[in-house]
């Protein structure tokens, strides 16, 4: 009896150890399976990718690009990622002892690029999705699409696209518990259990930081949206609801402003905010530079000077023609065509993608103010409503949003402004070269081209100077036969007005109207052309030159400075006689003495213009000064002999007879050049 008692413990030990060693070899057993399971389900999962990248989606290209980029996405940045992932798990195999704890250091190193591709990924689904839901009312095209995938994947079935655009967000999910099944079956004081843990924690976070990522994409795709509404349009969407809100938020900013209470802070994002800010005003800046770039190159090219005929056979003009012409039509309207492409329309695509950023920043400062005035309401009474919890969450994912992607979207607006201006130095550099190598050819035809550079400085230099000195000697002579300055007539009825203006101001402060001003403020004046008036001041109230105070001799107000000429005093038709008589120089017109007494005009049909008018209506006729004129009539149909009916280069009308005078013979008329 002893000695089987003493036995019975002993057999009992036995069994127990044979129990434990069979759970740890089962457990040994199904962590290998489980990491078994991991590396074949990654084969399959890789295949499927790449399924989809190259059969189906060469397949599809009768679809829009814009349309395949949304539907996969970044899924080759995703195979690239996973091959590699995949790569690095099946050489874990050769260690059998180590593997396990491989795997987990494993999924720790890829723990950031798996995070960064599937983010992306998951962010467009919805987009996706949406398309795929187009392309279903669409049968013929359905029916299409579904025949690829049929043939290429057969298992996908009827849900067809729908089946393959989730396999990712499948993937990524599955992750962690892969690893939590692997981690069941291995003993806590394993050396892998704690580096298990950490690789199971860390792709939980990664599926917490996609989803976070993901809601803060949709909440910025809601706000990003520019839309152009009319007035109309906008006031219709004014409803109690949106002035409430407006309401608060300009009561909460009023506040802050009077200092009654806190603004938040926030240095990170103000900084990052002040460099979008400058980096916005470069980007229009370069715009506007480079829209005013194009328009005087444009103008430039108006001008084609190689097509006016210059009567010259020969020689250095017909050289300079014909480079002028191969520049016009080849070099610089290429150089056009060129920085259009490659310079403004990409400008043109970064301006409009800050407009987005742009609108996100001015939603925050909106969402802000209600966030702050909740935080105030939830200190206070220690809870908000549903909706109230919402916005203090839309204006968290704004913010997180902003502070994480606005340094990236900085820089890659830097780089890209850096690339424009790099290519229009090129564009620049490259006309010059063209330019140049152009004008070697005509330069050599030259009849100086041998000349050296000193020699042909001289020989540039000395002919400036004759010709300087010939224009000096016209101009001189020129002036000494300046006809008078144009001067409108007066209008009929205005001497006496004149003579006010005149003898209340003097001669230097008349002006004359050049043409009709029509009044648009309270102050200004209405005048037709040919009013003289009284300057009082050569500017404003405000300081502006452009308009002046003037005097008509009844009414004082402003008019533009623009319309307004210098008035000299025209004498009468006596007074012109007179002074003309006594002017003995033979190269002015000088209306021979009468024995008659003196009439308004000459007593001869044919005479010339002394000053020149300009016709203010289809009753009169414009004259030149100097210019003949046949005398039809020596008075108007009133009998008045201060306008005269006559005919110039096959025209009637009426001139003021003052203007007209009997010319000497020979008429000594006009300038010479110097010899």
């Amino acid at each position: 009896m002893a000695k089987h008692g003493a036995d019975e413990p002993s057999c009992r030990s036995g069994s127990l150890d044979g129990e434990g060693r069979n759970s740890e070899d089962r457990s040994l057993l199904h962590q290998r399976l489980a990491v078994q399971e991991l590396i074949d389900t990654e084969v399959s999962y890789l295949h499927m990718l790449q399924l989809c990248a190259s059969d189906i989606r060469s397949c599809l290209q009768q679809l829009p690009q814009g349309d395949l980029d949304v539907l996969f996405s970044n899924i080759d940045d995703i195979i690239k990622v996973n091959s590699r992932f995949l790569h690095d798990l099946q050489e874990t195999a050769s260690k059998k002892e180590e593997q396990v704890q491989l795997v987990g250091n494993l999924f720790l190193e890829f723990q950031e690029e798996l995070e960064q591709v599937y983010k992306v990924y998951c962010a467009s689904y919805d987009q996706a999705l949406l398309l795929v839901d187009t392309y279903r009312k669409e049968p013929e095209l359905q029916r299409h699409i579904q025949g690829i995938i049929e043939a290429v994947v057969p298992q996908a079935g009827s849900s067809g696209l729908s089946f393959l655009l989730v396999i990712p967000l499948q993937r990524i999910t599955r992750y962690p518990l892969l690893l939590q099944k692997i981690l069941e079956n291995t003993v806590p004081d394993a050396s892998a259990y704690p580096v298990l843990q950490r690789a199971v924690s860390a792709l939980q976070d990664v599926n917490t930081n996609i989803n976070e990522y993901k809601m803060r994409k949709e909440v910025a795709s809601k706000y990003t949206k520019v839309e152009q509404l009319t007035l109309r349009e906008r006031l219709a969407r004014i409803n109690t609801h949106t002035l409430s809100k407006k309401t608060t938020r300009l009561s909460q900013m009023l506040k802050q402003e009077a200092g009654l209470i806190p603004r938040t802070e926030d240095k990170e994002f103000d900084d990052l905010e002040e460099r979008f800010q400058w980096v916005s005003l470069c980007v229009t800046e370069l715009k506007n530079n480079v829209a005013a770039y194009l328009d005087n190159l444009q103008t430039f090219l108006c001008f084609r000077t190689h097509e006016y005929s210059l009567d010259i056979p020969e020689g250095p003009a017909v050289h300079y023609c014909n480079l002028a012409r191969d520049l016009q039509l080849e070099a610089f309207l290429t150089f056009k065509q060129r920085l259009e492409g490659l310079v403004w329309q990409p400008l043109c695509s970064l301006a409009k993608a800050l407009l987005g950023p742009q609108n996100l920043i001015k939603k925050r400062l909106d969402k802000l103010l209600d966030f702050e005035r909740l935080e105030e309401k939830l200190l206070e009474v220690g809870s908000v409503t549903y909706q109230e919890e919402a916005a203090r969450h839309t204006y968290q994912a704004l913010n997180s949003l902003l502070v994480a992607e606005l340094p990236q979207f900085n820089q890659l607006v830097v780089q890209w402004l850096g690339q424009i201006l790099r290519t229009f130095m090129t564009l620049q550099r490259d006309l010059a070269k063209q330019v140049l190598q152009r004008a070697e050819g005509s330069m050599a035809q030259l009849p100086h081209h041998h000349v050296p550079e000193p020699a042909f400085r001289k020989l540039v230099e000395d002919a400036l100077g004759r010709t300087n000195n010939q224009l000096r000697s016209f101009q001189e002579t020129f002036e000494k036969v300046l006809p008078p300055p144009t001067t409108q007539p007066l209008l009929p009825g205005s001497e006496r007005q004149v003579q006010t203006l005149l003898s209340r101001y003097g001669p230097g402060k008349l002006y004359q109207v050049t043409s009709n001003i029509s009044g648009t403020g309270t102050l200004d004046l209405t005048l037709p052309r040919g009013q003289i008036v009284a300057l009082l001041q050569n500017k404003d109230t405000k300081g502006n030159s452009s308009r002046w105070l003037v005097d008509t001799g009844g009414h004082r107000g402003y008019v533009p400075a623009g319309k307004l000429q210098p008035y000299h005093v025209v004498p009468s038709a006596e007074e012109l006689r007179r002074q003309v008589g006594l002017n003995k120089d033979p190269r002015c017109l000088t209306p021979e003495p009468s024995p008659a007494p003196a009439p308004s005009i000459p007593t001869v049909n044919q005479v010339i213009a002394v000053y020149p008018f300009v016709a203010r209506s289809s009753h009169e006729v414009s004259l030149q000064a100097g210019q003949p004129v046949t005398i039809l009539e020596a008075q108007d149909k009133k009998g008045n002999p201060e306008w005269s009916l006559v005919e110039v280069n096959g025209q009637r009308g009426y001139v003021p007879s003052g203007f007209l005078a009997r010319a000497p013979s020979p008429v000594l008329w006009g300038w010479s050049l110097p010899s």
